[in-house]
């Protein structure tokens, strides 16, 4: 498979009409469906269901669509890393984030280190911390800001400086509102929020104790954004990290007794990253060890 093509069939499968991707792409429609065509031959599949005014991809075609984007985006990366001029410090570093408290921090280190490189650009995405893993195996992402628990024996990794505090997230006209602490058995009968990711619901299950084979979970979340908006519609109170942000018309009540989470930032051991990553690691770490040694 060329590179091209794989961009010739991403324009396809996006657009969703030969006339227009050809159009895009600059090539003739003829040149285009031979290219497809040969594609399928090439892979022995079929990509396409074909009408006279749309084509939608097949289940295959669907795959191929994911691992393509995937491919294009490595090798643009990798091609950007591969220009940067060696005497100065340009290009890019991608980091997969939680949503954490210790965010703030990290945007922190980006701002100091931007002041000392500012042609280094950063890619931010917020994402759990096993959908992080995934991109760094694959290379979409150097470093992973990552929320414990989570394995991370292949990786070298600095402790981040905050603790995240467990608490629940709930309407300021609820039955919890105005509650100093909540426990296990304030929240029986309540309706849930829960996490998604099942090394979190396992630690949670910990600390409900006998409690936790008797929640009502109303729904499950991945990212806090979606849980607000369902606890601002009443789905239920959302189980969640204590973060900077607040919200208009809700309430964080934490857990007692107290229950906190680590976090670290992560990267792949014996990696070869470009300049601009290895300078930010170097640099975040001195930042965070400084502070550590400050507290002594």
């Amino acid at each position: 498979m060329e590179l091209r093509v794989l961009k010739y069939f991403l324009m396809v499968a996006r657009e969703e009409n030969i006339t227009r991707a050809a159009k895009l792409l600059h090539v003739t429609q003829p040149t285009l469906s031979r290219q497809l065509m040969q594609l399928e031959q090439e892979l022995g599949i079929k990509l396409f269901q074909r009408s006279n005014h749309s084509i939608i991809l097949t289940e295959e075609g669907m795959l191929l669509k994911r691992r393509a984007q995937e491919i294009v985006s490595l090798v643009e990366k990798t091609r950007r890393e591969l220009s940067n001029k060696e005497e100065e410090i340009v290009g890019e570093v991608s980091i997969g984030c939680g949503e954490t408290k210790n965010m703030s921090f990290l945007s922190e280190q980006i701002t100091m280190f931007r002041k000392r490189y500012p042609f280094v650009e950063f890619h931010i995405l917020s994402a759990t911390a096993d959908d992080i893993k995934e991109r760094i195996e694959k290379g979409l992402l150097d470093i992973g800001l990552l929320v414990e628990p989570v394995d991370i024996g292949k990786y070298e990794f600095i402790r981040m400086p905050q603790k995240e505090q467990w608490g629940v997230l709930t309407r300021d006209d609820s039955m919890l509102a105005g509650r100093e602490f909540v426990t296990p058995e304030d929240l029986s009968g309540v309706p849930l929020i829960m996490v998604k990711r099942e090394d979190v619901r396992n630690r949670l299950s910990n600390w409900f104790g006998d409690y936790y084979e008797g929640l009502e979970i109303a729904a499950t979340y991945n990212l806090l954004l979606n849980a607000v908006n369902m606890v601002r519609h009443q789905v239920g109170s959302a189980l969640c990290f204590q973060l900077d942000s607040g919200y208009s018309g809700l309430s964080f009540i934490p857990f007692s007794p107290r229950l906190e989470t680590g976090a670290v930032l992560a990267w792949k051991k014996n990696q070869t990253y470009s300049r601009a990553t290895q300078k930010f690691i170097q640099f975040a770490r001195k930042h965070i060890i400084d502070i550590y040694d400050d507290a002594i």
